[in-house]
């Protein structure tokens, strides 16, 4: 059965703030959570960053590390979503969410995937539903849960209010209306819908699909054309046209967001790479890692705002996984794992600003950051 509500609010806890000084990285660790400025050691220049984000994602039920082999490896209990003032350090808890017992099987992994802001609206989603959040006071006003939702990571807004859908677990790309109605669906591996999967399965109820072919997980626009990326192929396809294709390599690719006339991607090994929309063409790479001392592991990366010449990136710690291959890339001889945290960097001047740690907020799992400042106050 289809589970849909417009118009409400749900699950929506109250706002909680936090705040720490600034930390530098010869200082012990003794915030709620950490700013640390650059290897130069001076204060972080954040001009032209920007002043407050949004961060979504979720929270586990443990803390856990690579090497928990006995543990459930994907335990998330519930979406959330921070309110990050980069100028005064304080930490609001937003929204807490745990998706009702109709949308997923009990002791299923709940958390928000990848979101789109547009226009004050939040479009958010967990692995089966799709959810509109009002900002800034995240009332909930559109609600969607399909059976064929499936470990679902992105959800983006059309001109025509619909909305496109990425379901990773059925290596599908769906659009939708907020009622739930199946406008159109295309099949990212071989282009056919419906040859691997049963359409008349309730995918949302305990239906383990892995390993996906595919498995797409963030879209984007360029002109009138929908694009998506493909985390196995390491690259990102038009649905429009699916033979015109940007090869992105490097690792498993995640975000895909537009910024100045050029396409900004995510590696999950911690590269930014620049795309020519023109020519589908990678024309820079930026190594993270580079930026860092070699003896630490910064994360699983995902999560990218860009703006102007500084950008901010998420960054997970590393989580157990079944499929030991999806994380093959983590070498040996790292001395420090950082925990879940957002840095900003210079793109220009290749040089970390500032990280921000989050795992103290109980926020385990970055997936999005956005502005969280409406452009006539920035």
């Amino acid at each position: 059965m289809n589970h849909i509500e417009m118009g409400m609010s749900m699950f929506v806890a109250d706002s909680t703030t936090t705040k720490s000084t600034l930390n530098y990285r010869d200082q012990p660790e003794n915030g709620a959570f950490l700013v640390q400025p650059a290897k130069t050691g001076l204060t972080p220049i954040l001009d032209g960053a920007a002043k407050a984000l949004y961060v979504v994602g979720g929270q586990q039920r443990l803390r856990r590390s690579i090497l928990d082999q006995d543990q459930q490896w994907y335990d998330y209990q519930k979406g959330v979503v921070l309110r990050v003032d980069t100028r005064t350090y304080e930490i609001e808890r937003c929204l807490d969410y745990v998706s009702p017992p109709e949308t997923c099987a009990p002791g299923d992994p709940v958390l928000f995937k990848s979101a789109t802001l547009r226009n004050d609206k939040l479009y958010a989603c967990t692995q089966t539903e799709v959810l509109v959040y009002e900002l800034p006071t995240f009332k909930c006003v559109a609600h969607v849960s399909l059976p064929i939702f499936n470990d679902v990571h992105h959800v983006f807004p059309t001109t025509d209010g619909t909305l496109f859908v990425a379901i990773s677990g059925l290596d599908m790309v769906v659009e939708i209306d907020l009622y739930g109605n199946l406008l159109r669906e295309w099949d990212v591996y071989d282009g056919k819908p419906w040859t691997r999967f049963s359409p008349f399965i309730d995918y949302r109820m305990g239906v383990s699909t892995k390993p996906h072919k595919a498995h797409p997980n963030h879209l984007f626009m360029v002109d009138d054309e929908i694009w998506v990326t493909r985390f196995e192929q390491k690259d990102a396809i038009s649905l429009n046209h699916p033979e015109r294709r940007i090869h992105i390599g490097i690792e498993r690719v995640h975000d895909g967001c537009m910024a100045a006339g050029r396409l900004y991607f995510t590696t999950v090994n911690g590269h930014i790479v620049i795309a020519n929309p023109a020519t589908l063409e990678v024309e820079d790479v930026i190594d993270l890692t580079a930026l860092h001392d070699t003896e630490v592991l910064l994360g699983w990366c995902r999560g990218l705002l860009v703006e102007g010449t500084k950008a901010w990136v998420g960054f997970s710690r590393i989580r157990p996984t079944k499929f030991r291959e999806a994380v093959g890339w983590v070498r040996t001889g790292f001395k420090h794992s950082l925990q879940t945290h957002i840095a900003c960097y210079d793109l220009v001047e290749r040089r970390c600003l500032a990280e921000i740690e989050l795992e103290d907020q109980f926020f385990n799992a970055v997936f999005s950051i956005f502005s969280a400042i409406s452009g006539s106050e920035q």
